[in-house]
């Protein structure tokens, strides 16, 4: 069985999006595209430049143009940003174009993953933890909303979430 729809893979900073895509990507035979990365090639500058210039709303703009040129295409793995499913004009997209995996992390992981990390805009902040915290407040339940298989990345490793992936899109195909 050959998956030939879109997955989209959602949620939180450090959850693995890109890391676990592009294995996916590779086991499931389909191109991969990092949001973000097509952000920055499209524009030719930072993310967090982008942020610095034009604020979160103007990065979200440039993001819902990306991921509806993007949801165009057909046979993708995707790697959303973390705050992609803030508009619900992207949610209603990801949703209607392909399978949505929203992949969990706990916010100790996304510490973990993002200490040294200092091109996250949204986390440049004295007290990470506690943005963190507000941040999944306020995305987890639009995550939740869209989500059409949902897996936890904290205790497990790449190799292992892709496989579980791959099994649930499979039994779906079928």
């Amino acid at each position: 069985m050959i998956i030939t729809q879109n997955v989209f893979l959602i949620g939180p900073v450090g959850a693995g999006k890109s890391t676990i895509g592009r294995q996916l990507s590779n086991e499931l035979k389909l191109d991969f595209v990092d949001s973000d990365r097509e952000i920055e090639q499209r524009c030719g500058v930072d993310i967090d430049w982008i942020f610095d210039i034009e604020g979160e709303e103007g990065f979200r703009r440039r993001e819902q143009e990306v991921l509806s040129d993007l949801a165009k295409r057909q046979g993708i793995v995707l790697a959303t940003g973390g705050g992609a499913i803030l508009l619900p004009e992207n949610r209603t997209l990801l949703s209607s174009r392909g399978k949505v995996v929203y992949l969990q992390a706990s916010v100790e992981q996304q510490l973990e993953r993002t200490a040294k990390d200092k091109k996250r805009p949204l986390l440049q902040v004295d007290d990470k933890e506690a943005q963190l915290k507000k941040l999944m407040a306020e995305r987890e339940p639009l995550y939740r909303e869209i989500a059409d298989i949902t897996i936890e990345t904290s205790e497990t490793t790449v190799r292992n979430v892709v496989q579980k992936i791959t099994n649930l899109l499979m039994e779906e195909a079928v």
